[in-house]
């Protein structure tokens, strides 16, 4: 039938109508006029925090998230760690503590926005700045720049980690409001803006046109020219101790116009091996914030060129390492003096910082979620199981790899952890003879054994010989421990092992047997609790594993572990590697367990791996609080 033009006429209008009546799409713009973010067409600006979801079990996820948003927090701030995802070219991991998205997928529940920083680099003093170890496979590779072969590895992994991105991006229904291009590029001696270009052209094709992309610096004028590019909104990063005004001053050199954007404001700082535990004044940090929103600036809270809101912890092998003037490992602990402790309590810091946004917003209706119970299980005996030299079997399966000279740790594609280098004295050594390695040529730690008898340790930019006796045919061991690769800098090419020829009185040594070492799939398969015991006639001296049991009293609640008279080492808890351990070094004295790893209603198995001496009676101690510089830390 046909219609008539009246009814034609009342249908269009009826469409024109609903048209006018339906909301607008949803957006996140900057306004160059206003000075200002624009969410949905009003304007916007959010207080964030930094989390690293990989620094967290993912059992705690939503507690430090609630927290956070309970702080008064819009929004979090979220590295992506490469090498995380893709421990070897082509092999993805997204499954459990790695379920990126699923992370993604809390914080929007929680009602929080995202700000990610998927890199390719992180820096976050992670392992390698979030790059893969092996990157380094090929010895020549020029990372964070336009080298074919870094390129070609950056898009394969964009092609894999952008796409889960997209569907999460404001624009399409999703939280995350605005990704950071690289990090801190401006700091990096390449300065390569086709590098950048290149970088801008993949995430438009990938994410599209409508997200906004930008850049995090510092705020000298070096930084800002190299780590900069047209089409990245460049922000700064800054701490409590900046002028403000100049610091936002540096971003308006390069963004005349715009929101004025702090993406690190930094809450506390880091901790090295050897250097005493770091800390700044809740009064001073929530002093900055105030300043900072009094000016109306976006801030984003996190510990000096870092951040953070909630630090978490270093597990296993991913604390990075510093260099200046020489190397500087991170400690396992990730606590960062930040808001939320390490095992997510809040502190003062936190609750002076809520007290401050609250003065320019409304917070939360609700209490603050309290601090995670914790248990002090007392003390747990161990015993000796085996000396490491004694289990190479267990470890290398594969067995040794033959070299005329030492091949690094990514000349035989292992990424972390130990390697066991191997060869014999070729003459007797009747009278101490100096056994020595080039400068810088130990990466990290060397723990020798003539003998199987431990004579003492080698460390880069530390002690380089030792003096040893022996006969001709002895063997002599070195085990090779991998500290953490250095994440920022021009140093991030760090190669690991021994980086040039162990020499005898100036000889150089030959022939070695090149043992890489897989302790954790080996603790993972249930070893050394499910082996025959080992018997050992040997002392407590040099590299060595020690186990224990114990069961908790019907909980699982997160604990710390002292270590009393113990040297250096690992720590395994039901398979769980819950990082290094360094008491003679400090400031860190205790690990933190998480409840989750632990069991209820049957044994906990502890693995230790303790390096260079342990204890006449060894023991573990569980405490409720943890321990730094040997003393309590702060009270939660």
């Amino acid at each position: 039938a046909r219609m008539g033009l009246p009814a034609l006429a009342l249908l269009l209008a009826a469409g024109l109508l609903h048209t006018q009546a339906s909301p607008p799409a949803r957006s996140f713009q900057l306004d160059y006029k206003e000075d200002c973010f624009r969410k949905d067409g009003a304007p916007f600006r959010y207080i964030s925090g930094s989390i690293h979801y990989a620094r967290v079990p993912r059992p705690a996820w939503r507690d430090r998230l609630l927290k956070m948003y309970m702080s008064g927090l819009s929004a979090v701030q979220v590295y992506v760690p490469w090498n995380y995802h893709e421990p070897l070219p082509g092999v993805y991991d997204f499954a459990g503590d790695r379920d990126v998205e699923a992370f993604l997928d809390l914080t929007a529940e929680l009602g929080l926005l995202v700000i990610l920083r998927p890199g390719p680099y992180i820096c976050a003093e992670w392992e390698m700045g979030g790059l893969p170890a092996w990157l380094l496979w090929k010895p020549d590779i020029i990372l964070r720049s336009s080298d074919p072969a870094y390129l070609a590895a950056v898009d394969s992994w964009l092609h894999v980690l952008l796409p889960k991105i997209k569907p999460r991006l404001y624009q399409h229904g999703g939280n995350i409001i605005s990704v950071q291009v690289e990090n801190e590029y401006g700091s990096y001696y390449a300065c390569d803006y086709e590098y950048l270009r290149h970088l801008l052209g993949s995430f438009r094709a990938l994410l599209g046109s409508e997200v906004l992309l930008f850049t995090t610096d510092g705020t000298r004028a070096e930084e800002l020219r190299c780590g900069t590019l047209q089409g990245l909104y460049a922000t700064v990063d800054f701490g409590p101790g900046s002028n403000v005004t100049e610091a936002f001053g540096a971003q308006r050199q390069v963004e005349p116009k715009g929101p004025l954007v702090n993406s690190e404001y930094y809450t506390g700082w880091l901790d090295y091996w050897g250097e005493a535990h770091a800390s700044t004044s809740s009064a001073q940090v929530a002093r900055g914030l105030e300043d900072m929103l009094q000016l109306g600036a976006n801030v984003n809270m996190q510990v000096v060129s870092w951040y953070m809101f909630h630090g978490g912890t270093n597990f296993a092998y991913w604390s990075g390492a510093d260099f200046k003037d020489q190397y500087k490992p991170v400690t396992t602990s990730y606590d960062y003096d930040a808001p939320l402790s390490e095992a997510g309590d809040p502190t003062e810091k936190l609750f002076a910082i809520r007290t401050v946004i609250s003065k320019f917003q409304p917070l939360p209706v609700g209490p603050m979620p309290p601090a995670s119970p914790k248990y002090a299980y007392g003390w747990v005996a161990l015993r000796k199981y085996a000396d490491l030299l004694d289990v190479l079997d267990v470890l290398c399966p594969s067995g040794p790899i033959q070299s005329q000279f030492p091949l690094t740790f990514e000349a035989i594609k292992q990424a972390h952890g130990f390697v066991v280098y191997r060869t014999q004295l070729p003459w007797d050594v009747l009278d101490p003879a100096t056994l020595g390695a080039p400068p810088h040529s130990i990466c990290d730690r060397g723990y020798v054994m003539l003998e199987q008898e431990y004579q003492g340790t080698l460390e880069r930019d530390g002690q380089a010989t030792l003096r040893v006796t022996g006969r001709a045919g002895d063997t002599l061991d070195v085990l090779l421990e991998n500290m953490g690769r250095i994440s920022f800098g021009a140093n991030i090419s760090d190669f690991k092992g021994l980086l040039g020829n162990l020499s005898l009185d100036s000889s150089p040594l030959s022939n070695w047997l090149i043992y890489p070492l897989a302790i954790d799939t080996a603790v993972q398969q249930g070893w050394p609790h499910a082996a025959l015991p080992k018997s050992s006639s040997r002392g407590r001296a040099g590299p060595a594993f020690y186990t224990g049991t114990f069961k908790t009293p019907g909980i699982a609640w997160d604990t710390f572990v002292k270590f009393p008279g113990w040297s250096k080492g690992q720590l395994w808890i039901n398979g769980f590697n819950l990082g290094r351990y360094w008491p003679r070094r400090g400031p860190q004295q205790t690990l933190f367990v998480p409840g989750s790893v632990l069991h209820v209603g049957r044994p906990n198995n502890i693995t230790v791996l303790e390096l260079e001496g342990a204890p006449p009676t060894p023991f573990l101690l569980f405490l409720d609080q943890p321990l730094f510089n040997r003393t309590l830390s702060r009270s939660t």
